[in-house]
């Protein structure tokens, strides 16, 4: 079975020259706070792929891929084993907080997501696999 592959946002802004990481509050309670990540499609390169996944579910444009933390294998709930992808992105927003319909179809077709910014890795708890990689923003 080939892994799924999975684009991954660390969607960050600097206040007082500290960062604060971009993440939003699912409509669905069991969904969590999530951050902005996505299916790769056939063809694409990730990083194409989350440079359009947060266009598509955050409705930011100005902002930068600065680089890609983590590349790793990871087993999904389901069974499926994702090959995800974590790049970390900076942008200039100065929003606290917003909400968004996601323009990408699919499941999350008419939903409306609320982005809010947290400013250290314990400050909220966001769902299973999202924060693996939170050090490398809040070190």
């Amino acid at each position: 079975m080939n892994p799924v592959k999975k684009a991954y946002g660390y969607v960050v802004r600097y206040r007082n020259g500290k960062p604060q990481l971009l993440v939003f509050q699912h409509p669905f309670k069991e969904a969590g706070i999530q951050i902005p990540k996505g299916t790769v499609k056939g063809g694409e390169d990730t990083y194409d792929a989350v440079i359009r996944e947060i266009k598509e579910e955050t409705g930011l444009e100005d902002f930068m891929v600065e680089e890609m933390i983590a590349e790793d294998l990871w087993r999904n709930d389901d069974g499926k084993i994702h090959h995800r992808f974590f790049y970390k992105i900076k942008a200039k927003e100065e929003r606290h907080e917003w909400y968004y319909k996601p323009t990408g179809g699919g499941e999350e077709e008419g939903l409306k997501f609320r982005f809010f910014w947290i400013s250290s890795e314990n400050e909220i708890t966001l769902i299973k696999g999202h924060g693996d990689y939170l050090g490398s923003i809040f070190s």
